[in-house]
């Protein structure tokens, strides 16, 4: 039986269907009525957040939160990092240690982590082509002192979720190294779950003059057929075209939001992870896409599954509560359980599985 959050998500769903020719008014998500909005030529402005209240992260027809955390990283993500508070986002990176567990996310097993995390994403490989934005400020590592410098990675980005057959991401990644560096990043690849160069094209700016962890700023990407192009407060950073050896991703992704912290070596993010003080969180003032007119397959109109294919669906599940259900080829994947809090209480008393941020994990 699903949980109440699924239950609840799947009478949001039939509603939207219900309504019909009423469901394309767009945008979708938690426009604000009382603002006028950017036009884009060419494009439709299909989803907007501005995150002046919380989002039910197991309800929402399109939000949810990941479960993951990235094996090269210190964190691990849980619901309870994802804070709306203020009207906007924070991600709030705390020590917390999170035992190894299944993770839906990352199809498997995630390690012991030191540190917990967030990760909102798009329940769906449902979107591609159009101009995804975000307002947002980065981590100040120390309180009240924006100009330290130390380790993070706060990002907004495509993913093809689960990478493990088609690894397409177009990223937006703001580090600690300096209160200026901004990386872009596009990988494509089939069939692995290893990274290694020849599957990512980067481009790297500074925002010289400006600091963004002090103040918010705008970050940008076009995806289009033709090619990739990245944004700071409206001027052009970075391009990646057809003439680039690695070639445009052209498959439907899920669009994520995330903060996490490097290995203890600090290979990326920045080489003073030491001066890292927790809790630190980055901060989404709001989230906008506009999708690309001439994509007439994704996203579905009425911002259901009902376009996607069995492709777009495969590995895609984001937590045990998101009630999509893992869609692997041969053995199963580890699954864990969405429970009601007498379960977690149980579960805990029995000391029959471990508890994290309201699931069971085997």
């Amino acid at each position: 039986m699903p949980s109440a959050g699924g239950m609840a998500l799947l009478a949001a769903l039939a509603s939207m269907r219900a309504l019909g020719a009423v469901a394309f008014a767009l945008p979708y998500g938690h426009p604000s009525p009382s603002r006028d909005y950017p036009r884009r030529a060419n494009f439709t402005l299909w989803l907007v957040e501005e995150f002046d209240a919380p989002l039910d992260l197991d309800a929402d027809p399109i939000w949810t939160w990941s479960d993951g955390g990235l094996s090269e990283g210190q964190v691990r993500f849980v619901r309870d990092a994802l804070r709306f508070e203020g009207g906007s986002m924070r991600i709030e990176v705390r020590e917390q240690f999170q035992p190894g567990s299944c993770s839906h996310a990352e199809v498997g097993h995630v390690a012991d982590k030191n540190l917990s995390s967030g990760e909102l994403r798009t329940r769906q490989n449902m979107f591609r082509f159009g101009y995804y934005e975000a307002r947002m400020r980065a981590p100040e590592v120390q309180p009240d002192d924006p100009r330290i410098n130390g380790n993070y990675i706060s990002t907004i980005f495509a993913y093809r979720d689960a990478k493990f057959r088609h690894w397409r991401e177009i990223d937006i990644e703001v580090t600690g190294d300096t209160p200026d560096s901004v990386t872009m990043n596009v990988l494509n690849a089939e069939n692995t779950v290893l990274w290694n160069p020849d599957i990512q094209a980067t481009q790297n700016f500074n925002a010289e003059g400006q600091n963004v962890r002090s103040d918010f700023h705008t970050f940008a990407f076009e995806w289009l057929p033709t090619g990739i192009t990245w944004y700071f407060d409206g001027e052009v950073i970075g391009h990646h075209g057809p003439d680039n050896p690695l070639p445009i991703p052209d498959l439907s992704t899920k669009i994520m939001m995330n903060l996490w912290i490097f290995g203890v070596l600090y290979d990326f993010g920045g080489p003073h992870g030491a001066n890292n003080r927790y809790p630190m969180h980055s901060e989404y003032d709001w989230f906008r896409f506009y999708k690309w007119d001439g994509d007439t397959s994704y996203p579905c109109d009425d911002a259901s599954d009902s376009c996607l294919t069995d492709d777009d669906k495969f590995l895609s599940s984001n937590n045990p509560c998101d009630g999509i259900a893992q869609e692997p080829e041969g053995s199963a994947p580890c699954v864990a359980q969405c429970a009601s809090p007498a379960g977690l209480r149980a579960a805990s008393v029995l000391k029959q599985a471990q508890v994290q941020g309201g699931v069971v994990y085997p």
